[in-house]
């Protein structure tokens, strides 16, 4: 290991780049367009994650009517969503070791959509909020499956990018369960939910399994193939395997995986990179922003509807544009440093304009604040703390500990997403401008985290990053 480190360092320090075969080509630097494909098969599983999350919305009213559910009825309908997706966090890493990413794909696409189905044949709330626990089972372990299988597929040139199409799909699948939502009924819709499903499933069936898995489960041909049908017919891909092989034969000489070697001092910087991107990427407050969004714009004078359409349109937009063509050229610190100022702003836009209305003051400026905190808070979340974490939480974890750490670091995230919901109203009624004086303030601490805790992994392969942090 230390001579890997060594090699690695030394590799890092060269301001040239490394020489190939005259015959060969650097394809880590390469992709055929076996990646596209399988990356566009990949996040149907991030598309079936967004429409999960966006069912509810749409559709209170007619399931409460139709099914004559209490608001505390629907409420658990509504969360019970988080209790399947943590599960399904804590069991997908050990899953996607056991069968492989593709096939923790296909065993999260049938789950989900088995979930949709008894959705759309329930009669009261019981077989309603067990396909809702399906549903969230599967997107929980799809929320884990796809930015790692994405990661270990790409190129390190189109890492970035690539895997910012997670986050990208998430808030595609949430908007059209919005837009689809207002025309047809809440049964068609989940309907709806099980196109992706089927997608997912039969398309894993056309793409190469991950490389690394393989080769980590000691299928050395299967390995070599995916790898030439990934970086084309005509790449050498010598250089890539021998790295790839070269890793993985030093992790296997290291015992398995336990949760008490995520303590271990070799290992924790890992985790608490991992942990703190996705303890700040909810703790700033975003779910309980887009969740009341609209509470939040009635409260502040504004128009619900409006501001609705602008930040789901904002959201996918820069979500598109923003992280995605920036991520491999910015890096991924300076947008995640720039996302948390961003949002940091947002909440002191928000937050002041609950503190003028509390006060009576300058009442005709105050919708305008609102709306522009919110759209500023939104826009930066999406440049950065929405995609970003899942990104460096795919690259930054040994394979070895990919399983557990991971399945921790997905646990974290949910948990997280639950308790803020959760705790979002009860902090309005405290004070609505006070809650988004304690989201800056973690915006605040989350500024500081990325600046002292989290590296840099652009234009790195998986196994530099590693030895890196190492």
């Amino acid at each position: 290991m230390e001579r890997r480190k060594d090699d690695m360092e030394k590799m890092n320090d060269k301001s040239e780049p490394l020489l190939l075969p005259e015959n060969g080509s650097d394809v880590s630097e390469e992709a055929s367009w076996m990646v596209y494909l399988s990356t566009i098969i990949a996040v149907c599983g991030s598309y079936e994650f967004g429409t999960c999350v966006g069912y509810s919305a749409p559709t209170q009213f007619g399931i409460m009517e139709e099914l004559n559910l209490s608001y505390s009825q629907f409420s658990v309908f509504g969360s019970i969503l988080n209790v399947g997706a943590v599960l399904g966090a804590i069991t997908s890493g050990k899953i996607s070791d056991f069968i492989g990413r593709k096939g923790a794909m296909r065993l999260s696409s049938v789950i989900s959509a088995i979930g949709w189905l008894i959705i759309y044949f329930a009669k009261d709330d019981v077989p309603l909020d067990f396909g809702r626990f399906l549903t969230g089972y599967g997107c929980g372990t799809l929320s884990f499956v796809v930015p790692v299988f994405i990661a270990e597929i790409s190129p390190r040139k189109l890492r970035g990018a690539l895997a910012t199409l997670n986050q990208l799909f998430i808030v595609i699948g949430l908007a059209s369960m919005f837009l689809i939502g207002a025309v047809v009924n809440w049964r068609t819709l989940a309907l709806t939910g099980v196109a992706p499903c089927v997608v997912l499933f039969f398309g894993t069936w056309f793409i190469p399994e991950s490389p690394r898995w393989l080769e980590m489960v000691g299928r050395h041909h299967d390995f070599e193939i995916a790898l030439q049908k990934l970086r084309g017919p005509h790449a050498n891909i010598t250089r890539e395997a021998e790295e790839i092989q070269e890793y993985l034969a030093t992790l296997a000489h290291l015992p398995k995986a336990t949760l008490w070697d995520l303590i271990d001092k070799k290992n924790i910087r890992f985790v608490i990179v991992g942990v703190g991107l996705m303890f700040f990427q909810q703790f700033v407050g975003i779910n309980g922003v887009i969740f009341y969004a609209q509470q939040i714009f009635v409260s502040a004078g504004a128009s619900p509807t409006l501001g609705s359409i602008l930040y789901s349109i904002e959201q996918v937009v820069l979500t598109a544009l923003g992280a995605t063509l920036l991520i491999d050229r910015l890096g991924r610190r300076p947008l995640l440093m720039a996302s948390a100022i961003g949002m940091l702003i947002g909440c002191l836009l928000i937050g002041n304009s609950f503190l003028l209305k509390a006060h009576g003051l300058a009442l005709d400026i105050i919708p305008a604040l609102a709306v522009s905190g919110v759209l500023v808070y939104i826009g930066s979340f999406s440049i950065g703390m929405g995609a970003i974490p899942w990104v460096i939480m795919s690259e930054i974890f040994p394979i070895n500990l990919k399983g557990t750490a991971g399945g921790l670091v997905t646990v974290v995230n949910w948990l997280s997403s639950w308790l803020v919901s959760f705790t979002f109203n009860f902090l309005m009624i405290w004070s609505p401008h006070g809650t988004f004086y304690v989201y800056g303030g973690v915006c605040i601490l989350a500024i500081i985290f990325i600046a002292k805790l989290v590296p840099e992994t652009k234009g790195r392969t998986l196994e530099e990053i590693q030895a890196m942090m190492m």
